[in-house]
């Protein structure tokens, strides 16, 4: 199953299960001569600790990507470094003649200049795919704070005329 498909499924749960409190919420029997409701705390409790213990893994995966990436850039630079210390190993060699040596620095410069863009498409690559995890996280951290903002709001909503007393 690719990351994708996976964190697809974890947020799908995640937004059920916070819908589901929030049916709980709403369903809960009120208290007589109060704002208050009744909840089964164990029931409820285990549906916040799940909650919590669900939503790192989202952070860790962004936590992770980004990791990635600069590992994957290390790579990339190193490799880049390679390529220019060959590269130039290879121009020393070539030193005896003038013109071998014009012709073995010109290629250590298109080395460099391939290995050098190569390295910045392959960085751009991975900060967009980083950024659009990211995005992706932060949209749903966003739907899950509007979604607690709004039970909350709910809760604190005055109640009809015929449920006062």
């Amino acid at each position: 199953m690719s990351d994708e498909a996976k964190i697809r499924t974890s947020v799908g749960e995640l937004q059920d299960l916070i819908e589901l409190m929030i049916s709980t919420l709403k369903e809960a029997k009120a208290v007589p001569l109060s704002s208050s409701v009744l909840l089964d705390r164990d029931n409820f409790l285990a549906m916040c600790e799940r909650l919590r213990t669900e939503l790192p893994d989202e952070l860790r995966a962004a936590r992770w990507m980004v990791r990635e990436r600069e590992a994957f850039v290390a790579r990339t630079n190193e490799r880049a470094k390679d390529i220019l210390d060959k590269a130039q190993g290879e121009a020393a060699r070539m030193v005896s003649d003038s013109h071998i040596l014009a012709e073995a620095v010109e290629e250590a410069n298109i080395l460099i200049r391939r290995s050098e863009g190569e390295g910045r498409r392959i960085r751009l690559e991975a900060e967009d795919d980083v950024l659009r995890h990211l995005d992706r996280l932060e949209g749903l951290m966003l739907e899950i704070s509007d979604h607690v903002n709004r039970t909350r709001a709910e809760l604190h909503t005055a109640r009809p005329p015929d449920l006062q007393v």
